[in-house]
């Protein structure tokens, strides 16, 4: 397929032609696998990781299928899929050397400083875009079928938010409907797809850095990643695929995402109460320290 129809801008065509070369050449997509779990590791690893608790990551540490894995998302933060796959890296996670998180393109793909924050820390993994112009429908088709190749390979890892936007709800634990294309990618790649629930970032990357080793910011506000098991969808892959298919499975995801957060909101109030201890191995530097397992 061409780079896009006229509709698309100057930004929008420079923008797709980078991410896409980044993303669909094997040797810049092993690049950008160094470059995300070296390089980035380095940073964030000391940046935020001391506030990081995950639950329930060991079975993901070495790689669970020999398809690729969805990793569904609840999207509180702009850098929720950031801070998950950091954690996913740093507690060992390496199998992981293809990721891709399809974004929504207004900013990423049509700003100068969305194209460069994509470019610059993410490493272009934000892609394939969707865009909201009724105009680039084709594009958005595009873009799950791409999803749907993705998966197909070993290694592969693709991060959605079901919801398809940010919930800005004064409730972390309210999730938005679920959109069904999330549904659609799961019934034509049938990968595995794993639930996880996030919270505890801001919408301040610098804040979030600032507030790192405030010292009691593990009670206060620590930032907590609540996996899941895998999410059985058998009963619906044997089913004709139509839309009011497709809007279930993603409702079936979202009810993961939801329980994961019940979950997470147990370990919060734990670490509000002082009954997870500093020694705990399932703070993420710890891991850095030697004390994993």
């Amino acid at each position: 397929m061409a780079d896009g129809p006229p509709a698309l801008s100057r930004a929008e065509r420079l923008s797709l032609a980078v991410t896409r070369f980044v993303n669909e050449r094997p040797r810049a997509k092993h690049a950008q696998h160094l470059f995300l779990s070296r390089f980035n590791q380095s940073w964030v690893k000391y940046a935020i990781g001391r506030r990081i608790y995950v639950d329930n990551i060991e079975w993901l540490l070495d790689r669970p299928s020999d398809r690729g894995l969805l990793l569904c998302m609840n999207h509180r933060s702009y850098f929720d899929a950031y801070i998950t796959m950091f954690s996913l890296y740093e507690l060992g996670a390496m199998w992981a050397d293809k990721i891709y998180f399809p974004v929504r393109s207004n900013f990423f793909y049509e700003h100068p400083v969305g194209f460069a924050v994509n470019l610059l820390i993410g490493g272009g993994a934000l892609y394939p875009p969707i865009f909201r112009d009724n105009s680039k429908a084709e594009l958005n088709r595009d873009a799950l079928e791409r999803m749907v190749r993705f998966l197909d390979q070993p290694g592969a890892l693709v991060g959605m938010h079901p919801e398809g936007t940010r919930g800005k709800g004064p409730d972390p634990y309210q999730l938005l409907p679920a959109q069904p294309g999330v549904g659609q990618v799961v019934l034509q790649a049938r990968p595995l797809v794993v639930p996880a629930f996030v919270n505890g970032l801001s919408n301040s990357y610098a804040r979030d850095i600032a507030d790192t080793y405030r010292r009691d910011i593990r009670r206060e506000r620590p930032i907590i990643i609540a996996f899941g098991d895998a999410v059985d969808y058998s009963d619906l892959a044997q089913q004709k695929p139509r839309a009011a298919l497709y809007k279930r499975t993603a409702d079936r995801i979202r009810d993961a995402i939801i329980e994961r957060g019940a979950r997470e909101r147990e370990i919060r109030d734990a670490c509000t109460r002082g009954e997870v201890g500093d020694d705990d191995p399932h703070w993420v530097m710890n891991h850095a320290l030697g004390r994993w397992r």
